[in-house]
């Protein structure tokens, strides 16, 4: 992946419902190459699917998580690459210390985050994780 495809996927997680002339417009690419990128990230397996994303509180039940993954040796734009293509994942973060990347998760219920943290922890590259359920968010003013 480079960086076209990442702006391509990132546009998409924004608005998987955004149509290839708006995508191409905004990245100031052709359609024909819009059209073919995603195609190739779709058979490759790095899109696996499109969704619908709600307000948090439409969804009181939702189980959400914050995932810290540690990345192996130069393996973070791969990684990040596979971990946009995941659905559980709300929102992914780059960050420093310890930790190379943090994963919102998302899921309908425990089993469900188990699949996500199963899918996620196979990722090559990954070396390590650590997981907290989100309990309650606190807001300022």
């Amino acid at each position: 992946m480079d960086t076209l495809d990442q702006q391509i996927l990132s546009l998409l997680r924004q608005d998987a419902r955004m149509n290839v002339a708006t995508v191409a417009s905004k990245l100031g690419v052709s359609r024909g190459t819009v059209t073919n990128r995603i195609r190739k990230l779709e058979d490759s397996g790095v899109i696996v699917g499109y969704t619908v994303r709600l307000r948090p509180d439409t969804e009181p039940n939702e189980i959400r998580a914050w995932m810290s993954i540690a990345v192996e040796g130069n393996d973070v734009r791969s990684v990040i690459g596979k971990l946009l293509g995941e659905p559980g994942v709300a929102s992914l973060h780059d960050t420093n210390g310890r930790w190379d990347l943090l994963a919102e998760l998302r899921a309908e219920n425990l089993a469900g985050l188990s699949k996500v943290l199963e899918r996620i922890r196979l990722i090559r590259g990954i070396s390590s994780t650590e997981t907290s359920i989100h309990l309650e968010t606190y807001r300022l003013g």
